[in-house]
């Protein structure tokens, strides 16, 4: 009977199941401690009613063969028959290599209740059963708000470490439609397709540092879309209202991607505009040419503000949207972890007891020498003509 109190009341992790969804979905917002840092606790509540309306039909949609793009995955911490917390993580490219923590929640009031210590606590359990979990994954990211100091304790505990700092910025509405009477200065600016992956790859190579790159580890593919997303994309525009805007600068003379920029339009007016832009780090001037880009693109919709993003490694980007006078909302850290250390080492040797047979395994002898009838060194004081003359 003992046994049977200790065993309940340690904390396990294991994949979400659909029972656990009735106990979720009675999550009150003000319980919730979250890690992310876009979304609220109240837009949590929201997604665990939609993971309760569409389970099933997300759970058939893993079973997909590739290359069928796989939805996250969604694990939950447990502790006397009462879930505590849960974990939302998604492959961060299309080879799986990398993945990327979307989300960790906790639920204080429930880890009071099974006299859990702390958000660290359950967050640090659910973090380790991934790592373990996720057998593809060879680097983790993730990003956090500078002020979540107890998400930054979180990370930094578990082996997270700073790649980059991102601030999010905000132009308002008067501004776009200022910068829109202006004519941008775009040649060649073209439509974006599959067939222009690898321009956009080189692009997207060139426009991070070695590190941020080998973390990613993006690859042609993932600058490709599929029918699945071309489907998605559909679907945003018919239900969600979004409609999406790809383009790239052309450079002739080099035949490469200079400039690219992803617009996601609210055609409603209900929520901001979102724009992914990517410049090559010797074409900054093109910059401020984008942004009017799509101020006047933008023109014929709802006013609206345009959120987009900038990393500490393109002071440009920071400096020509200072200088547009827009507004940095919050700043975010990108992090990275890396899981070699799950490879297990062979047995350990030192530079003292290294033998050359554990160096040069295939020179050691087969047998042992036979000595010879032939002596390889004349007698001393006689030369080589004299031994042949002697025969």
């Amino acid at each position: 009977m003992a046994l049977a109190n200790t065993t309940s009341s340690t904390l396990t992790v294991r994949p979400l199941q659909y029972r656990d969804l009735d106990e979720l979905k009675q999550w009150r917002a003000e319980d919730l401690t979250t890690s992310s840092h876009q979304v609220a606790a109240s837009e949590i509540v929201a997604w665990l009613a939609y993971q309760y309306r569409w389970y099933a039909l997300l759970k058939v949609w893993k079973w997909f063969p590739r290359p069928l793009p796989q939805g996250p995955l969604v694990f939950v911490a447990e502790r006397q028959n009462l879930v505590v917390g849960f974990i939302q993580v998604a492959p961060f490219n299309r080879t799986r290599s990398t993945w990327q923590v979307e989300q960790v929640v906790v639920n204080q009031a429930m880890a009071s209740r099974t006299l859990t210590n702390s958000f660290s606590e359950v967050g640090s359990k659910l973090l380790r059963h991934c790592f373990e979990a996720v057998w593809e994954a060879r680097n983790w990211v993730l990003e956090v708000n500078v002020q979540d100091k107890s998400a930054l304790g979180l990370y930094r505990f578990n082996g997270f470490q700073p790649l980059a700092q991102a601030t999010y910025w905000s132009l308002s509405a008067d501004l776009i439609a200022v910068l829109a009477q202006r004519d941008p200065d775009l040649p060649n600016l073209l439509p974006i397709s599959n067939a222009d992956a690898q321009l956009l790859y080189q692009l997207n190579t060139a426009a991070m540092p070695p590190q941020v790159r080998q973390v990613f580890d993006q690859q042609i593919q993932d600058f490709q879309v599929n029918l699945v997303g071309t489907f998605s994309a559909t679907l945003d525009r018919l239900v969600n209202q979004l409609e999406t805007v790809s383009t790239y600068v052309f450079e002739q003379q080099r035949k490469a991607a200079i400039g690219q920029f992803k617009l996601t339009i609210a055609r409603d007016g209900r929520q901001p505009h979102r724009v992914d832009l990517t410049v090559h780090p010797a074409y900054t001037w093109l910059y401020p040419e984008l942004i009017v880009q799509m101020a006047k693109i933008l023109q014929p919709f709802p006013p609206q503000a345009l959120h987009l993003v900038s990393f500490d490694y393109q002071p440009e980007r920071e400096e020509c949207l200072a200088q547009m006078q827009a507004t940095p909302d919050y700043h975010t850290l990108l992090m990275s972890r890396s899981v070699w250390h799950k490879v297990r080492e062979r047995k350990s040797l030192t530079l003292e007891g290294l033998q050359l047979s554990d160096v040069l395994p295939g020179l050691q002898p087969v047998g042992k020498p036979v000595p010879g009838r032939m002596g390889w060194l004349p007698r001393q004081g006689r030369t080589l003509p004299e031994i042949r003359g002697h025969r």
